[in-house]
């Protein structure tokens, strides 16, 4: 998250800054206007570029944990499953146990 905002500050920084240098330059009206049209371009598909890098790195990062959360369920799944076994087992051994000595 602090990633992100410091990204879109940086950005909103940049673009500020360009837009602000572009309005003072000594240019003709349209060749500014087609300037910051360039520019505003080019920083949206910059932005889109970064947004895209962020959703797959988000999207990793839950894929990867969700497999981990899924193959920890299953291990203990299959951890419980071996000690009611285990459990039966033993209640199994503690009848006959009382069962031989009534």
């Amino acid at each position: 998250m602090k990633t992100r905002i410091v990204v879109l500050s940086m950005l909103g920084g940049l673009a500020a800054g360009v837009i602000v240098g572009i309005l003072f330059a000594p240019a003709k009206g349209s060749k500014t206007r087609r300037q910051l049209l360039e520019k505003g371009e080019e920083y949206v598909d910059e932005f889109t570029s970064k947004f895209e890098e962020f959703s797959d790195s988000v999207s990793d990062t839950y894929e990867s944990t969700k497999n981990g959360v899924e193959e920890l369920a299953s291990k203990g799944m299959h951890k419980f499953d071996e000690l009611k076994k285990e459990m039966k087992h033993a209640a199994s051994d503690v009848k006959n146990a009382i069962a031989s000595v009534l």
